[in-house]
């Protein structure tokens, strides 16, 4: 079953977090953008209320949440509701797609990723970021895990564990960058992103199908 209840109630909530954190998300979407492809039909997986998919110029997202996919045609984002282990397109629909922090929240990550994989054209791009699960912020996530309104219900991977799942899916990884160093408290400006791993909490990994 799709873990949409507590985004469904707490849309506000979830929409401040982006506001209060503003130098985080700001981080993030500058680590995205640099591996998102600039061109093509893209497609966000996950694409809640459109956070994400907005300023990255993607014109079409599946969700399960209808609250969220609201927000999300606010946004000018064409939605669709549905889950990412069983996505409503046709095989090589999209030239890139991209996943933000919804893979902690999927029932079945390998299926999720092969889907995925189906959708994209030939040489396609997917683009998954999230928080790695043995950083100080994804430790910090499984600590508060139990009080949170969001994550209370997530699983948290780390950036091995999530490049096994994208081989076994038929993704090959390829450049990975890394941001969000130290505790969302101390991220008082937008931060510039590394390559690699193991820094910093939000991991970006750009595969080719």
């Amino acid at each position: 079953m799709p873990k949409t209840e507590p985004f469904d109630k707490h849309l506000d909530l979830y929409e401040e977090w982006f506001v209060v954190n503003r130098f985080v998300y700001e981080s993030e979407l500058r680590a995205i953008r640099y591996l998102l492809p600039q061109e093509g039909e893209g497609l966000e997986i996950g694409v809640g209320s459109g956070i994400f998919a907005g300023p990255l110029g993607i014109k079409t997202g599946v969700d399960p949440s209808g609250k969220m996919l609201g927000k999300a045609r606010e946004r000018g984002i064409k939605t669709i509701t549905g889950v990412a282990e069983k996505l409503p397109f046709a095989d090589g629909s999209f030239d890139y797609a991209l996943m933000v922090t919804t893979i902690c929240f999927v029932d079945d990550v390998t299926r999720s990723l092969e889907e995925a994989a189906r959708v994209l054209k030939k040489n396609g791009i997917f683009v998954l970021a999230f928080v790695d699960k043995d950083s100080p912020v994804g430790r910090e996530y499984l600590r508060m895990k139990n009080k949170s309104l969001f994550y209370k219900e997530a699983t948290f991977f780390s950036t091995e564990e999530l490049m096994i799942a994208l081989k076994k899916a038929g993704l090959t990884p390829g450049d990975t960058v890394q941001t969000i160093f130290g505790s969302l408290d101390q991220v008082r400006t937008v931060q510039d992103f590394k390559p690699g791993y193991g820094e910093g909490s939000f991991v970006v990994i750009r595969s080719v199908k």
